[in-house]
């Protein structure tokens, strides 16, 4: 992996978890006993940091870093080709969306990340439905979580269990559930959406153009997704 993706992921994953618990650049370094430009350049991602700083940032949130491994791009190319080759329909009835949602009843939540790109027609892997929570909504995500026999994803064990299911407790956002994998962005608003609709069915998402702005996991998809349809036209015969 290439030392300026890694440092993007570490910046990515650093702000991500910072802004989740509501601290500052400067509370986060003081709790960790670094500076505040230390942090910046960190969230910044323009080179990799030295691991052991890393780590003291993370404990300071009671996390860990831990490493893992994701498919080369080759990997990932013929993936994208095998789903593009597959039916929407197909792959939204596999992802188990509808039944997901259906219980999700009248939670105020609009679709997001791989889950939106998914139904606006991009063939990128999902393996968990997305959605977007405002903060205030919180208790009642919480209630359906624990009605949903939720049980929230442990970053340290790499488990899901033996954590508080509430998304205001510290921890990644992510929950398996009696209806599948379920992943939130918490927020103060929800984005702006468009409707796309598949068969007799309506869906709230985020567009696409706003993903790539805040998303960076679906981000990084969409511009491979994008490539590879680019240099498959450009070696089409004229």
């Amino acid at each position: 992996m290439p030392e300026s993706h890694l440092a993007n992921q570490i910046a990515t994953t650093l702000r991500r978890e910072r802004e989740a618990r509501y601290l500052t650049q400067e509370k986060l370094a003081e709790l960790a006993g670094t500076t505040q430009g230390a942090v910046a350049r960190i969230e910044r991602g323009d080179r990799l940091p030295r691991l052991p700083l890393v780590d003291r940032l993370f404990a300071a949130m009671d996390l860990q870093l831990a490493v893992a491994v994701e498919p080369l791009d080759a990997q990932l190319d013929a993936r994208m080709a095998e789903l593009a080759a597959r039916p929407l329909a197909e792959r939204v009835d596999a992802l188990g969306l509808d039944r997901l949602l259906d219980r999700l009843g009248d939670l105020p939540h609009v679709l997001t990340g791989g889950t939106a790109a998914l139904l606006q027609g991009a063939p990128v892997p999902v393996d968990a439905v997305e959605i977007a929570v405002r903060w205030r909504d919180s208790a009642r995500f919480a209630a359906w979580l624990r009605a949903a026999y939720g049980q929230r994803w442990h970053d340290r064990w790499g488990e899901f269990g033996g954590v508080p299911v509430e998304p205001e407790e510290p921890g990644a956002h992510r929950w398996l559930t009696r209806y599948g994998e379920l992943r939130a962005v918490m927020c103060d608003e929800l984005p702006e959406t468009v409707e796309v609709r598949h068969g007799d069915r309506g869906y709230r998402v985020v567009p696409l153009v706003a993903l790539e702005l805040t998303d960076p996991a679906a981000a990084g998809l969409l511009r491979r997704y994008r490539h590879r349809a680019g240099t498959a036209t450009s070696g089409q015969a004229p």
